[in-house]
């Protein structure tokens, strides 16, 4: 961590303890646990449900190339809703009180091809700690022909971006899958026993992930090869789509910003009013799609309590806004989702110009 930025801020502010309080004290005024509930459970038995039984369906009755297809969209939009609400809870250890129930959970991203270890690098240190922040933020780091971020090297194909993006937001979970996680553990691991443990379980869980998906339905039972590949490829798509712009509709939109460390290596100003700064809401209002992306459309209230269920998030959003509007802070929020996605083509088209 020596090697990365720090938050200074100029003066003390009271704003995230203030905060903090008034979010504890609504869960200790109405006797409520800040983690899952019934309603939550529901939804992790939905959305695994609707991975696991397409594709045991599929095995047993082997469906015609239409049926099968559908059944593998299925699986890639529970695949994607699996990442978003169950997973991304349970490694935040916000899912339960029990630490068990969470690293259970959490290993749904090893069932659905991901590595654990990886992502909580990615993503809980590295996302959550430097919002926004060039070569510290994995997430808005170039990745191939996409730029998000004003502070890297424009090309010249990046002005079309905008226009091809979403194409190569289908092929970040395959990627993901594929590729990715090797790369990240030669960069998150450190040199030691532990790094041979670590390639080891990546290694054997890419290979019994890619066996039952790929090549158990074709050589135990007899599925033909090009059900599923198709399948497999339309899975990957949907998900990768999915996943990919909700994250991108928080972070890389209009109105966040993008800070850079000064020369002593550190950002003038405190960590939580940095998140408001790089982090926005959208569709607040929007139930059914808060209730499949895991609350992520509350990223806000996300990123300053981790540790909380998303199920609440829509409570703490109205704590969240006023005291911000008290500290005079800024709370960024689209209201509708549409709104969302065209800030999110702005600011693409924006950081593919010089």
């Amino acid at each position: 961590m020596k090697n990365y930025v720090k938050f200074k801020p100029q003066s003390k502010n009271l704003f995230f303890p203030t905060l903090k309080q008034r979010v504890d004290d609504y869960f200790t005024t109405n006797n409520i646990s800040k983690n899952a509930n019934t309603g939550m459970v529901i939804k992790t038995i939905i959305l695994l449900s609707g991975y696991i039984l397409p594709f045991v369906y599929i095995l047993i009755y082997n469906p015609i190339y239409i049926v099968s297809t559908i059944l593998w969209t299925i699986m890639g939009l529970s695949m994607a809703g699996i990442g978003m609400s169950v997973m991304h809870d349970a490694n935040h250890g916000a899912y339960s009180s029990s630490e068990w129930i969470n690293k259970l959970l959490g290993n749904t991203l090893t069932l659905v091809g991901g590595s654990v270890d990886n992502w909580k690098v990615q993503h809980n240190l590295l996302h959550h700690t430097f919002t926004n922040v060039v070569h510290q933020d994995d997430d808005i780091s170039d990745k191939f022909v996409l730029r998000f971020s004003p502070h890297t090297k424009v090309k010249w194909f990046h002005k079309y971006q905008y226009f091809y993006a979403f194409f190569f937001y289908g092929l970040q979970t395959l990627f993901w899958v594929l590729v990715k996680d090797f790369l990240q553990f030669k960069r998150y691991v450190i040199k030691g026993e532990s790094k041979w443990i670590t390639l080891t379980k990546l290694i054997l869980s890419k290979i019994i992930y890619l066996f039952v998906i790929l090549v158990l339905p074709v050589v135990f039972f007899d599925i033909p090869i090009l059900h599923v590949a198709t399948g497999f490829l339309v899975m990957h798509f949907f998900s990768g789509l999915i996943l990919t712009v909700i994250f991108q509709l928080a972070h890389t939109v209009e109105g966040t910003t993008h800070p850079l460390p000064n020369e002593k290596n550190e950002i003038i100003n405190d960590w939580a009013i940095h998140q408001m700064n790089t982090t926005v809401d959208f569709a607040p209002k929007n139930k059914l799609l808060s209730w499949y992306i895991g609350g992520l459309n509350f990223q806000v209230e996300h990123h300053l309590f981790t540790k909380i269920c998303h199920i609440h998030y829509p409570e703490i959003s109205k704590i969240v806004q006023q005291t911000a509007a008290e500290f005079d802070i800024p709370y960024l929020v689209n209201e509708k989702f549409s709104d969302a996605l065209m800030a999110h083509v702005n600011a693409l088209k924006r950081f593919g110009r010089e």
